[in-house]
C-alpha cells in the first residue's frame, strides 16, 4: 500500500485528494502538518523525549504541573476531542477538571509514560487522518455537538491546547534541569 492510500496525505504532507477544491486541500494541508510540526515551537515528539524517568513526576517551583500531569492531560483532552468527533454515540462525560487530569504527579508505573506517549501519538495519527479526508467537511458541526462545535473547531482546539500545554512542558523540563 503506498503512503497516500495508507495515510490520505503525501510525503510533503500534502492532501493527496483535493475534490473540495484548492483552499479546502490548502487548509487541509497546514491542519496536518499544524498537528505535529515544529516551525514554530517545540513539537510533542521533541518536548517528551528523553526525559529521565526520576523527573516525570517532579514539580518545579513555580509551576503546578508535573510533566507526567501535562502528558496525561494532553492524552486526556485530545482523547476526549478525538472520540467527540468520530463516535457517533459520544456522550460528553468528562466533569472538568477532574477528569482531565490525573491527581498524581507521578506516573502510576514505570511503563505509564511511554503508553501515553504513545496514545498521543496514535491519536494525532488518526486526526491527521480525520483532516486528511476529502469527503470530509470541516465546516460541518460534528454530529454530537453543537452548532459551533465544527470538525475544524475541534482540529483546532487540540493543536492549540498541546501547542499552550507542551510550551508549559518545555518550561517545567528547564526548571527542573531536564531539557536540553
Amino acid at each position: 500500500m503506498n503512503e497516500v492510500a495508507r495515510t490520505g496525505y503525501n510525503r510533503a504532507g500534502d492532501v493527496a485528494d483535493n475534490p473540495d477544491g484548492r483552499m479546502m486541500g490548502s487548509v487541509r494541508t497546514h491542519l496536518v502538518r499544524m498537528l505535529d510540526w515544529e516551525e514554530s515551537h517545540v513539537g510533542f515528539d521533541r518536548a517528551v523525549a528523553e526525559l529521565p524517568a526520576e523527573r516525570r513526576g517532579a514539580t518545579a517551583n513555580g509551576f503546578a504541573h508535573s510533566p507526567w500531569q501535562l502528558l496525561e492531560h494532553m492524552r486526556l483532552a485530545q482523547a476526549d476531542l478525538l472520540a467527540f468527533c468520530l463516535d457517533p454515540a459520544y456522550v460528553h462525560a468528562l466533569q472538568w477538571p477532574d477528569d482531565y487530569w490525573p491527581a498524581s504527579p507521578e506516573p502510576p508505573g514505570d511503563a505509564a509514560w511511554d503508553e501515553s506517549v504513545a496514545r498521543v501519538r496514535a491519536d494525532r495519527e488518526r486526526l491527521k487522518q480525520l483532516v486528511a479526508d476529502p469527503t470530509l467537511d470541516l465546516a460541518q458541526p460534528v454530529p454530537t455537538g453543537e452548532a459551533h462545535q465544527t470538525y475544524l473547531r475541534a482540529v483546532l482546539v487540540v493543536a492549540d491546547h498541546n501547542a499552550y500545554h507542551l510550551g508549559q512542558l518545555v518550561a517545567v523540563r528547564r526548571a527542573l534541569g531536564a531539557w536540553t
